[in-house]
């Protein structure tokens, strides 16, 4: 098979306007996205089955808020009610979160684990694209909490004693993959400057798709520190 040429699969190196109106647009969506998880994160938590279960959720929670907060003061300084921005995009999030409410405690700590990895992910594989200070904001908000570590853990301990539940949660966690990558494509769909921005450097779909491969690539990974497949 004949490799394909540079010229024909290297994106042309391109530059973004910091004042580009579709960074704000993108700081909207991921406003919306950290309120939602902050309250998903809370319901959810109701699961917990002690103390320092909920403590740790809980701060998982904390650090959403304060990411939200972040986002609220840069979106609100480019003259856009955060409230409004939460009210345009939050329906995305929630239909992701209603089509993987789980039924277990652990159900909820490999989404949480993974939810906040994949937030992670999608940073690392846009930070390129955006200006210095979109990029350092982007990069705080969505980098991967400490307090995440703690679901990993009990993870891995409850599969110590029980190891025939790795089956069905690596069913589990390929099923937030797939729900989170289909969600975000409809969050690109419907915001064509969005997807322009961050994707203008590429050919055709085919960043798109490199951009998706890429994220499931580190999923893998994450499921992998989670002692599942």
């Amino acid at each position: 098979m004949t490799s394909p040429t540079p010229s024909s699969e290297t994106p042309q190196p391109f530059t973004v306007d910091p004042d580009d109106p579709a960074i704000v647009k993108l700081f909207a969506v991921l406003l919306a996205g950290e309120f939602t998880a902050f309250y998903r994160l809370m319901d959810e938590s109701a699961m917990a089955p002690d103390v320092p279960s909920q403590v740790a959720i809980a701060r998982m929670a904390g650090s959403e808020i304060a990411h939200f907060e972040k986002l609220a003061e840069r979106v609100s300084a480019a003259g856009m009610d955060p409230a409004e921005a939460v009210t345009r995009y939050r329906s995305v999030f929630d239909q992701y979160h209603d089509v993987t409410t789980p039924k277990t405690w652990l159900e909820a700590l490999v989404k949480a684990y993974v939810g906040d990895g994949l937030a992670a992910d999608f940073y690392s594989e846009l930070a390129g694209v955006l200006p210095a200070d979109a990029q350092a904001l982007v990069a705080e908000v969505m980098a991967a909490t400490d307090s995440s570590h703690f679901a990993r853990d009990q993870v891995r301990a409850a599969l110590a004693v029980r190891p025939e539940l790795a089956s069905p949660l690596t069913l589990w966690g390929r099923r937030l993959l797939g729900e989170a990558i289909t969600h975000a494509q409809w969050v690109l769909a419907a915001e064509e400057e969005v997807t322009d921005l961050l994707f203008r450097g590429a050919t055709s779909l085919q960043g798109v798709a490199t951009f998706f491969d890429a994220v499931a690539d580190r999923h893998a990974q994450r499921m992998s520190d989670l002692g599942l497949g």
